[in-house]
C-alpha cells in the first residue's frame, strides 16, 4: 500500500508539472494535491484490480482523475461559503495560501483535468473510457458528491432522521468510494453477477468510511486530524453519533464492516488487500 501511494504521489506530481498553465494556477493546484491525505480512492481502484490480478498501471490515470476530483471538492469546501476551514491535513487550507479566486479556479481546474486525464489514456477503448467517464460523471456530479454536499448544507441546524442522514453519507462521500470499486471492475472486464456484488461492497464502505469520521470529529485530535475537530457539532449539522449516541455509531460502524467482509468472501478473487482496506477504514485514526 505504502509503494501504492508514492506511485499516486509522483504520478499526481508528473500530471501537474506536464500542465501549460500559469505558474499561480500550477502552484495552487499542485499545493493541495500534495497536502497528503490516505490516497483511500485511489488504493481502491489498484486493490480491486489486484484482485482480478491486473497490473495496476492499467488503473493510474483513473486513479489520478479521482484524486484530482477528490480535492477540488476538499478546496471548495473549506471556502469561507462553505465549511471556512483554516486547516486542511495539517496545512492551512487553499484559500488561505492563495486567495479565494485562486482557490475557487484551482478546484475549477482539478475537476476539468481529471476528465481530460481519463480521455487521453492509450491502449484503452473508447467504450470503457465513455462508461468510465459517465460513471465519475454521476458519482461526482448533481446526482452524486454534489447532492450530498447540497443536502448537507441544507441539513444543518435540522435534526434529520438516519434515512435522511445516510442519503448525505452516500452521495457525499459513497458514491465516488464506490466508483473506485466499479472502475476497477471495468477495466478488468469484470461479469455483471461480480459487480453488483462489488457495488454492495462500495457502498458499505463509503458509509463506513463517514461514520469513522463522525466518530474521530469527536473523539479525534487535531494532530491526528490534521484539521480543527467538533467542526460538525459547531455548525449544528447530525452525526451518526448525535442521531445513535456515539456507542451506537461504533456498532453501525461494525455492521457495516461486516457486512463489506461478508461480501468479500462470497467474491471469487483475490480480496486481500479489498480486505485490508476495509479494515484501515473502519480502524484509522486519521
Amino acid at each position: 500500500m505504502e509503494k501504492y501511494v508514492k506511485l499516486i504521489n509522483n504520478d499526481l506530481e508528473d500530471a501537474i508539472r506536464a500542465l501549460n498553465t500559469p505558474e499561480t494556477l500550477r502552484k495552487a493546484m499542485d499545493y493541495s494535491l500534495q497536502a497528503g491525505g490516505k490516497r483511500i480512492r485511489p488504493l481502491l481502484i489498484f486493490a480491486t484490480l489486484k484482485a482480478f490480478h491486473k497490473d495496476i498501471q492499467l488503473g493510474l490515470p483513473i486513479a489520478c482523475a479521482v484524486e484530482m476530483i477528490h480535492t477540488y471538492s476538499l478546496i471548495h469546501d473549506d471556502l469561507p461559503a462553505m465549511d471556512n476551514d483554516d486547516l486542511r491535513r495539517g496545512k492551512l487550507t487553499n484559500h488561505k495560501v492563495f486567495g479565494e479566486a485562486f482557490a475557487i479556479l484551482a478546484g475549477d481546474a482539478l475537476l476539468t483535468y481529471s476528465f481530460q486525464l481519463i480521455s487521453e489514456i492509450k491502449d484503452l477503448s473508447a467504450d470503457k473510457k465513455i462508461k468510465i467517464i459517465n460513471e465519475l460523471a454521476r458519482a461526482s456530479g448533481p446526482e452524486g458528491m454534489v447532492a450530498g454536499q447540497v443536502a448537507d448544507i441544507e441539513g444543518e441546524n435540522k435534526s434529520l432522521s438516519l434515512k435522511e442522514l445516510e442519503y448525505i453519507h452516500t452521495h457525499k462521500t459513497g458514491k465516488l468510494l464506490s466508483f473506485c470499486i466499479k472502475a476497477g471492475a471495468i477495466l478488468a472486464d469484470a461479469d455483471e453477477k461480480t459487480e453488483i456484488l462489488l457495488n454492495q461492497f462500495g457502498y458499505h464502505i463509503g458509509l463506513a468510511f463517514q461514520i469513522r469520521d463522525d466518530i474521530l470529529d469527536i473523539e479525534g485530535t487535531i494532530d491526528q486530524m490534521g484539521k480543527n475537530i467538533g467542526s460538525d457539532l459547531d455548525k449544528h449539522k447530525s452525526t451518526y453519533p448525535n442521531i445513535l449516541s456515539l456507542q451506537g455509531a461504533k456498532e453501525k460502524l461494525l455492521e457495516h464492516m461486516k457486512a463489506a467482509e461478508k461480501i468479500l468472501e462470497n467474491l471469487p478473487l483475490d480480496v486481500k488487500q479489498l480486505s485490508f482496506i476495509t479494515d484501515m477504514v473502519v480502524n484509522r485514526n486519521r
